[in-house]
């Protein structure tokens, strides 16, 4: 996510003394007035992604040096309205480019002008894509991270973009899944018709609707598709409702001056709190055939005067369709409470062991590589201890102990990946592995192992392990293989009571290329309970067996650096 920092936490001098300012940053400031307002005297969210999307877009063609367009704007997240007299300022900046995308991210804050007091309103990420000039294809610069908030933007941000890329494939999946264990729609005494809530609209593009590369203005079509959703929205609950969340945009095609967009919505299931609307634009000129330009979910909520959320009418789903959209949106409300559960809350406040199932399984994945590029991103650390090249580093963070182990071996940083990715082999070179076995393989990419570890005393039991095994591969050469691990729980595999359950939040291996035969690889643990009384003695120095596992570690890689079944 976009770092809400200050401005002195966001810049930091150079040699020079020179305060330094990314070259792509963009700011913008927006005094709301009442024609920005609905009738509430709250800013439209529709005005608010308009200003959003163009200041991502100036961000995006500084960095380009050329045209750029919308691709798509992931999941935003509304944490409060704005009111008439405030003041909007948005930060947009690049977190990093691909071969011709790049993502940008985006932060909302609102200013009181008379208090001086500034709140977080949302924060966003949008995709953009160089549009080809005369030459042909664009290959974009690369990024230069600067300060450890831009280096952890940097590195999350490859994490992101494979979501973006399996996003469509993993909902399809999800929805499929999840809308076959829902059973037949509950019927609801004085339930709204769903037709009632349909709206349809058009809207003529025209020359102020474009930009200046006479596209339609990507953050025009969102607003519309709000101000449509809203409509729809305030026909099932008869008030004004807020508009809370917004599931990703994704643009499939670009629409021109002259085109006619076709705007159309509709609420598909309404909860206790909240509703879904679901809401489409299509385009078309003259006598052609609709051309689909985009889709998205949102979520409402009507506040009362003490800001609360009420209680809304329930909603009775048309045939058919309908049925089909009224249990999608049951399970695209699961999806949003197990990404919100997952990523968006703090990870002091998450339980270390998440549940996990198919549903939540892209979410945990994320989570837990992005927990681990976090911590490889931190700076600060403390030398505790050296041998024989092996160097243990401590830093403590929220109360918590954070370690890590460097080394370097003469294996190529593929064949290392692979022969840390498979857990089971670590027994061979780890005393703290007892035994190892895979659970499921959940995909290509993550595994569900079973672990259990000796006891430290004579007295305690031994420790069991349920962990979710992540691995990526570089994005590009700047980037490190990563294996990442976090505890997970498993209905299937309950705690015994011949076994302690132990649990991990944050471990695992990032391995560096610095030749086409040297690999740096460095271990990383967010020390929990369940650990520390297997690392206590070598942090205090009173026992090297941190020393023996890497060193065997580095002996069991160059014995397997040509193995063929890794």
């Amino acid at each position: 996510m976009m770092s809400n920092e200050k401005d002195a936490e966001r810049c930091e001098s150079n040699v020079s003394g020179e305060v330094y300012r990314n070259p792509t940053e963009v700011k913008m400031s927006q005094i709301v007035l009442p024609c920005h307002a609905n009738h509430r005297g709250e800013l439209s969210v529709g005005q608010l992604l308009k200003w959003m999307d163009s200041t991502a877009c100036l961000s995006a063609e500084r960095h380009a040096g050329c045209s750029c367009i919308t691709a798509s704007v992931d999941d935003i997240h509304f944490e409060h309205t704005i009111g008439v007299g405030k003041v909007v300022n948005i930060i947009a900046k690049v977190n990093r480019a691909f071969t011709s995308s790049m993502e940008v991210g985006i932060l909302v804050t609102c200013e009181d002008l008379y208090t001086g007091r500034q709140w977080k309103v949302c924060h966003a990420f949008a995709t953009f894509v160089a549009r080809r000039t005369e030459a042909g294809k664009v290959q974009l610069k690369q990024v230069n991270p600067h300060t450890q908030s831009e280096q952890m933007e940097y590195s999350l941000a490859a994490e992101r973009r494979r979501m973006r890329l399996i996003h469509a494939e993993i909902i399809t999946d999800l929805l499929s899944s999840s809308t076959s264990q829902l059973g037949e729609c509950q019927q609801y005494e004085g339930a709204v018709p769903a037709e009632k809530t349909r709206v349809e609209s058009v809207e003529l593009v025209l020359p102020p609707h474009a930009n200046h590369q006479v596209s339609t203005f990507g953050g025009q079509i969102m607003a519309w598709m709000e101000n449509v959703a809203t409509i729809s929205a305030c026909r099932l609950c008869n008030a004004h409702p807020t508009l809370r969340t917004i599931d990703m945009f994704h643009f499939r095609g670009p629409s021109h001056i002259g085109d006619r967009l076709v705007l159309k919505a509709i609420v598909n299931n309404a909860f206790k709190h909240s509703m879904e609307v679901g809401v489409c634009a299509e385009a078309y000129q003259g006598g052609e055939p609709l051309r689909h330009i985009n889709s998205a979910f949102m979520t409402f909520e009507v506040l009362d005067s003490d800001r609360k959320p009420q209680t809304l009418p329930r909603i009775c789903p048309e045939p058919q369709d309908g049925i089909r959209r009224y249990k999608e949106a049951i399970a695209r409300k699961k999806i949003r409470l197990d990404r919100k559960y997952i990523i968006s809350c703090k990870q002091n406040e998450v339980p270390v062991s998440v549940p996990w199932d198919p549903s939540n399984q892209m979410y945990l994945s994320y989570n837990n590589v992005s927990a681990l590029k976090l911590m490889d991103a931190r700076n600060s650390w403390v030398l505790t201890s050296e041998k024989n090249k092996v160097r243990l580093y401590t830093r403590e963070e929220n109360q918590r102990l954070l370690f890590k182990v460097e080394m370097h071996v003469c294996v190529p940083a593929e064949q290392t990946f692979h022969l840390l990715s498979d857990l089971t082999k670590r027994k061979q070179w780890d005393q703290h592995y007892e035994e190892c076995e895979v659970i499921m393989q959940a995909d290509e990419d993550d595994t569900i192992y079973r672990v259990t570890t000796p006891s430290v005393s004579k007295r305690d039991k031994g420790a069991e392990f349920i962990l979710l095994a992540s691995r990526r591969k570089p994005c590009d050469a700047r980037d490190p293989y990563l294996i990442a691990l976090r505890s997970v729980t498993l209905p299937t595999h309950p705690p015994t009571e011949e076994y302690t359950r132990g649990e991990v939040l944050c471990a695992g291996f990032t391995i560096l290329e610095e030749c086409s035969s040297v690999s740096k690889i460095t271990y990383y643990n967010q020390a929990t309970p369940g650990i520390l009384p297997y690392i206590s003695t070598d942090i205090a120095g009173l026992s090297s067996s941190f020393y023996s596992a890497f060193a065997a570690c580095s002996l069991f890689l160059e014995a397997n650096k040509h193995s063929q079944t890794a």
